[in-house]
């Protein structure tokens, strides 16, 4: 009796400490998934508030937000680039190592044009322009050529994969053709006293209309075509009404 009373009570213990682990794990995937949420809002009103900027003013202040959004649209963009194609390429991996790195100077740059946004000191802001605006196409001229990488090769290994699909479908194509009459040609003539006399044919039995319509015609070649898989592209039958 003892014992399984001990044993009911490390149950219930075991029950409860899974209960609050699940707990603790969907609480954080919750917690992650409205800090996303809360991220890409944030994102989306700072990229809406630097194109208002860059379009409804003039001068340093109209600059800096041009090059805050030329920088974020450059590294954002390589960003998915890359984090899309390292799971089907592993050899990219050293290519989202190097995109880490400049990311962090890319942080950096934003951080100071984000500062230069709030200084009082015009004469200031215009003097620092040049470094910042050589900084700014340096670090997007460096997210641009990863990216414009990685598509490349992906579309490389597209062009090739297609190319060697394209001959094996001519090669089956042109083996799905080769087919002979060798059963179809006549047989060699032989001397009348060689041949052998062939029994007395039977009475013909009549024909039918599907027998008649078919004689002499050659069989089709014909193969198994299961469809079981659909695609976008085909279109779906309609079901014949018996009104």
């Amino acid at each position: 009796m003892g014992a399984a009373i001990t044993i009911m009570a490390l149950l219930f213990v075991a029950f409860m400490v899974l209960g609050v682990y699940a707990t603790v794990k969907v609480a954080k995937a919750a917690k992650r998934g409205v800090d996303r949420t809360i991220d890409q809002a944030r994102r989306t009103v700072e990229d809406t508030t630097l194109r208002a900027k860059s379009l409804g003013q003039t001068g340093a202040s109209a600059e800096l937000a041009q090059l805050r959004l030329a920088l974020r649209t450059s590294m954002r963009a390589t960003q998915e680039a890359l984090h899309a194609g390292v799971a089907e390429d592993a050899s990219l991996k050293e290519s989202l190592d190097l995109f880490h790195r400049l990311s962090g100077h890319a942080r950096e740059l934003d951080d100071d044009l984000r500062r230069l946004e709030r200084e009082p000191d015009r004469g200031h802001v215009v003097a620092r322009l040049p470094e910042l605006r050589r900084r700014t196409q340096q670090v997007t001229h460096s997210a641009d050529a990863l990216r414009f990488a990685a598509r490349d090769r992906a579309r490389r290994f597209a062009d090739d994969e297609l190319t060697s699909l394209s001959a094996q479908i001519d090669m089956e194509a042109g083996a799905l053709r080769h087919w002979t009459d060798a059963d179809t040609e006549s047989p060699v003539a032989q001397p009348a006293a060689e041949r052998p006399q062939a029994p007395a044919a039977a009475p013909a039995e009549p024909r039918t209309g599907e027998q008649a319509g078919t004689a002499g015609q050659p069989q089709a070649i014909t193969g198994a075509d299961p469809r079981v898989t659909s695609y976008p592209w085909e279109k779906t039958a309609r079901p014949e009404t018996t009104a």
